[in-house]
């Protein structure tokens, strides 16, 4: 079974970074808010690395949104402001918030915790 992951980041370069830690995953892109809850219903990702700070519609409104669609979703925040914005994110519905600049083993980790859990789940 293939773990699809939804990265939505407005930076290319962030983007790219993911898709090279995280290539045992198949990775689906979105640069902002109002693509990735089209992309989400559309795709049905099985988690989500959702940036906060973005154009047009930043990360806390795109979580919510997407919760109203899928109130199963798993979304973790990923944000360089962490200490300013983590609490909202976490308000919004992520399951954590993960600092930039993160390793891939952060990801990795995040990743099996959360899509591991809804696996068995299933």
């Amino acid at each position: 079974m293939s773990i699809k992951l939804l990265v939505v980041d407005d930076d290319e370069s962030i983007r790219e970074i993911i898709k090279v830690m995280l290539k045992d995953y198949e990775i689906i892109e979105a640069t902002n808010g109002y693509e990735a809850i089209r992309i989400y219903e559309s795709m049905r990702p099985d988690l989500v690395l959702m940036d906060v700070s973005m154009p047009q519609m930043d990360g806390v409104e795109a979580t919510k949104e997407i919760l109203k669609i899928d109130p199963k979703a798993i979304i973790i925040g990923l944000t360089a402001f962490a200490r300013s914005r983590g609490k909202e994110m976490l308000e919004a519905g992520v399951k954590e918030v993960i600092e930039k600049p993160f390793t891939r083993r952060m990801l990795k980790d995040i990743i099996e915790k959360y899509v591991a859990s809804a696996v068995a789940g299933s």
